[in-house]
């Protein structure tokens, strides 16, 4: 691994991450997670998803080396946006930027390295394969990088930069370099090598377990039914059909979905090795569906919706399906997404996820890593809390 902090390497923030090729970007990202990918933020570019207009202004950082006088490599690179809202993180600071407005200073823009609209923990600093002999740069490595993004946002004026859902041994090298560190919680599916979702429901209390099978028996007894499509196998059409599915669940909440249905195509045509969809059918006529990502160990449950309510097909749908999916294909875990305490009682269980945190004005950077402190602790009681409500025999 090249260390970083060298006179040979340079630096560039991009306004857009058609500037650098898909296959530099990916190979650094080392297929960590398919929302790391250049061609899931190519698409959320490109379908004006990640715009100034949204408040998501691309300034990703890369990490490069001149081989020669005409060819670039990238060593290094930092998914970045330029933020002018708070929308679509995941990681709640309207009071923080509320506490700024109260004293007469402007918490926007700030600088965000996370995944838009997607709560999903993966690296974030992107640095190629991993291995014990590099840990040492890694960290390095690292350090450089952070001091490259505080530097630029002293020279231009942001207050603060946000790192989401890092995983936790990338959010320990912030901690250690003194980006404070806020804890929350998702609730994560683990495959313990089962055969059958009969035999992961072996592991639930008989009473746990008898009413999950109630739950699955009554979306039968619906006349419910379901398909599992992957990219190539979804028209326009059926697109056109998950799409008003996704925008209601915005709708009853009266909002309008992040993503714009040009989205769904572009990702389609890109990525559709990662894309599953699960379309719940009554009739003959699609009713609700749950859009997935996956990759070689994951998969990713993230945008659900229908049309009118039917007794637990929000279960079936998100969760047992997604499950049944992970346990044919040998998949470790299934991330389903943000919150959910429902999930508990399925055999989800709580996970801690992270968020560090960079704030220039000292008074506020002091204020606000007292509140992640005592909120810290809380998060901790809730997730042992979680725990003891979790479906297994003996507590498992």
């Amino acid at each position: 691994m090249t260390p970083l902090s060298t006179a040979a390497i340079k630096t560039r923030f991009l306004n857009s991450i058609a500037e650098v090729s898909s296959d530099d970007w990916n190979r650094l990202a080392n297929e960590a997670s398919p929302f790391l990918k250049h061609e899931f933020l190519l698409a959320l570019e490109e379908s004006g998803c990640t715009t100034p207009g949204t408040g998501w202004q691309p300034c990703h950082l890369i990490a490069f080396t001149n081989e020669d006088s005409e060819t670039e490599r990238l060593v290094a690179a930092l998914p970045l946006y330029r933020k002018t809202n708070s929308y679509g993180e995941y990681v709640f600071d309207w009071s923080w930027a509320d506490a700024y407005h109260r004293n007469g200073l402007e918490y926007y823009p700030k600088l965000l390295t996370a995944i838009p609209f997607t709560p999903s923990v993966a690296p974030r600093f992107l640095l190629g394969s991993e291995g014990p002999e590099s840990a040492v740069e890694r960290t390095r490595n690292i350090k450089w990088l952070i001091e490259t993004v505080t530097e630029h946002a002293r020279d231009t004026g942001i207050s603060s930069w946000h790192i989401l859902f890092p995983n936790k041994a990338q959010s320990d090298e912030l901690l250690s370099n003194g980006l404070m560190r806020r804890t929350a919680c998702q609730f994560h599916w683990h495959n313990r090598d089962y055969q059958s979702f009969d035999d992961f429901l072996q592991t639930f209390s008989s009473r746990k377990r008898k009413n999950l099978r109630k739950e699955r028996d009554a979306v039968k007894q619906q006349g419910i039914s379901f398909e599992y499509l992957t990219a190539a196998e979804i028209t326009e059409s059926i697109w056109d059909k998950f799409y008003l599915f996704y925008q209601s669940t915005y709708h009853v909440r009266g909002q309008t979905g992040y993503l714009s249905r040009d989205f769904f195509s572009r990702i389609a045509r890109s990525m559709p090795e990662n894309i599953l969809l699960v379309m719940a059918k009554q009739n003959e006529s699609y009713i609700a569906g749950a859009l997935s990502f996956k990759d070689k160990k994951n998969l990713y449950g993230r945008y659900w919706g229908c049309m009118q309510d039917f007794q637990f097909l929000h279960f079936e749908t998100c969760y047992y399906q997604g499950i049944e999916f992970c346990i044919e294909n040998k998949l470790q875990g299934f991330d389903s997404g943000a919150q959910g305490e429902h999930k508990i009682q399925r055999g989800f269980e709580p996970i801690k996820t992270y968020s560090n945190h960079w704030i220039a004005d000292k008074r506020f950077a002091d204020a606000i890593a007292d509140f992640s402190l005592r909120e810290a602790s809380h998060i901790e009681s809730y997730i042992n809390d979680a725990k003891n409500l979790l479906p297994f025999k003996n507590d498992e």
